[in-house]
């Protein structure tokens, strides 16, 4: 019997090995072709493309306080909010909604700030209003943070890429799925790398994709936008593939949300950089601070949108963006200090370099990324 052992499981080890090999050999490499087929984005898109545009409805809305003596309305933010099938109001993450909405909520605050001036202050009265002039004119609350930036691009976290992980947690992923996050990132088919007007309005990337290229050098064949431009190619091919490939398939959504995060940390340690920049110097402007502090509001409302954001879906943890939102003046659940950035910055700036220290220890940025991160790179390039 022991011999007979001895033949017979060499034989049986040779037959799984071929077994194997067969099966291997029947799931060629997925071919991954060099565009993003985009024959049928419009149609399977619509959604997503009319939730980007309610968030530039309600944005242009708050934009108008920007200009002295204009009055924005709460209601007219609240019906913004809530306009749309689905609205902002139906897909956003429950903490954002409520810190969007109700009383003392940031559609309030805006509205109350809206109309008057602001001058920053260690002692902070009134209600906020206007700071600089041109096109350094902004509006602040009374504690110097810009209710606009939390509005905006807060909801890149809280409703764009939270839409994002609904549909990645949706009972099908198919290739009207690619589409849907492909156009709730903000790009097109085309891959513009750009969205400025040197590109065909309706081909211009928007919301994060926008930033990406912003963040990205056309040089650099490893940029943030080129890697992520690839793993959407990547993710529509494997879908077309079929379930083979489904390996593949998620290799490439958990790539996508990767990069989608680390082009949201990058955007903050640019507008971190921008602040410093500007507050190191020996005297500053009005108009210089005003700037400033939007720059600074911008890091409070990209960050802080992806607080409650699920785990599954995130590399940064609540609990570092809560240090983060410390660091920077606008903790969640306390006043903001905003102004300190204005008023007392060799005490403040220090701050905001531990923000872009503890994202590159967090995302494992490179000196070099952190450096190019400075730029805006489509500016930059006249792209």
């Amino acid at each position: 019997m022991f011999s007979l052992l001895k033949t017979i499981l060499p034989l049986f080890a040779v037959s799984v090995l071929a077994f194997s090999c067969k099966k291997d050999e029947a799931r060629p490499a997925l071919q991954i072709p060099a565009s993003y087929d985009g024959s049928s984005f419009t149609t399977n898109a619509t959604t997503q493309t009319s939730v980007i545009t309610q968030l530039t409805n309600i944005t242009n809305e708050a934009k108008k306080g920007r200009v002295q003596g204009t009055i924005v309305s709460k209601s007219a933010l609240d019906n913004l909010f809530v306009t749309g099938n689905p609205s902002l109001a139906t897909i956003i993450t429950a903490y954002y909604k409520s810190k969007l909405e109700g009383t003392n909520g940031w559609f309030d605050e805006l509205a109350n700030s809206s109309g008057g001036t602001y001058v920053p202050s260690n002692t902070p009265t009134g209600q906020g209003g206007v700071f600089g002039t041109g096109s350094s004119a902004y509006l602040f609350d009374e504690n110097g943070l810009e209710m606009e930036q939390l509005i905006e691009k807060g909801q890149f976290g809280a409703v764009l890429y939270k839409h994002a992980t609904d549909l990645i947690d949706g009972t099908a992923i198919t290739t009207a799925t690619a589409d849907q996050l492909l156009a709730i990132f903000g790009a097109t088919p085309a891959f513009a790398n750009s969205g400025s007007n040197n590109v065909a309005v309706e081909n211009r990337d928007k919301a994060m994709a926008n930033y990406a290229a912003r963040r990205s050098d056309i040089n650099d064949v490893n940029s943030l936008y080129i890697q992520i431009q690839k793993q959407f190619i990547k993710l529509q091919a494997a879908l077309k593939a079929g379930k083979d490939y489904n390996k593949e398939r998620d290799e490439a959504i958990a790539e996508i949300k990767l990069l989608w995060e680390k082009i949201n940390a990058a955007t903050v340690i640019n507008y971190c950089h921008s602040v410093i920049s500007t507050m190191s110097q020996t005297t500053t402007t009005d108009n210089q601070k005003a700037s400033a502090l939007h720059a600074y509001g911008e890091c409070v409302g990209f960050i802080h949108g992806w607080r409650t954001i699920s785990q599954n879906h995130k590399k940064i943890t609540d609990t570092q963006i809560d240090e983060v939102l410390v660091l920077l003046n606008a903790p969640y659940n306390a006043t903001p200090t905003s102004y300190k950035f204005i008023t007392e910055p060799a005490n403040e700036l220090p701050k905001l370099q531990q923000v872009i220290s503890k994202l590159k220890a967090i995302y494992g940025f490179t000196d070099q990324e952190i450096e190019s991160f400075r730029k805006n790179w489509v500016a930059e390039q006249s792209r």
